[in-house]
């Protein structure tokens, strides 16, 4: 599937908004309309090796994915490889660029697509992502992140560890 891309100009210094996006414990609050679950694969939540693992929205059911950070060029672009899908076999990757405007103004694209490689995970692919409008949920998603970023109010969530001890967090 895809590449499907989304774009939305924020009116914040280009580094503020790289450190935001290379933070996964940040995700949650401007991804949490389509990725839910959402657990650090590791502590360390930002730079090269970074994880996170999450389910996506597929109706009628919710397919587990994860992202790792592979490159952190900042403040101008991110590269995040992953797997989902049944048995974790479908690879995918989410590219982040970030370009400078006019004063503060920063430009974000997100682009995300899958390459799968097995006859029957592209058939599932084609038919869930006729079901899963990744394009317009990319939108939303830089959406509010410019909300968030623009009035200052990007606040992590109490994210977990994945394996981690969930009642040393008071996390339910």
């Amino acid at each position: 599937m895809g590449p499907v891309s989304a774009e939305v100009e924020i009116d914040v210094p280009r580094q503020s908004v790289f450190d935001a996006i290379a933070d996964l414990a940040f995700r949650p609050a401007f991804t949490d309309h389509f990725l839910t679950g959402f657990r650090l694969t590791r502590i360390e939540s930002t730079g090269v090796g970074a994880g996170a693992r999450f389910r996506i929205a597929v109706r009628p059911r919710r397919v587990w994915a994860d992202t790792t950070i592979a490159e952190a060029e900042g403040p101008h672009r991110l590269v995040e490889h992953g797997r989902g899908g049944r048995a974790n076999r479908i690879p995918s990757t989410t590219l982040w660029e970030l370009t400078e405007g006019p004063g503060s103004l920063t430009k974000v694209r997100v682009s995300y697509w899958t390459e799968p490689t097995n006859p029957a995970d592209r058939a599932l692919e084609l038919l869930s992502a006729a079901s899963i409008p990744y394009e317009r949920r990319w939108r939303e998603a830089l959406r509010r992140l410019r909300e968030q970023l623009e009035s200052g109010a990007l606040a992590a969530p109490r994210t977990a560890v994945a394996g981690g001890n969930p009642h040393a967090t008071g996390i339910p």
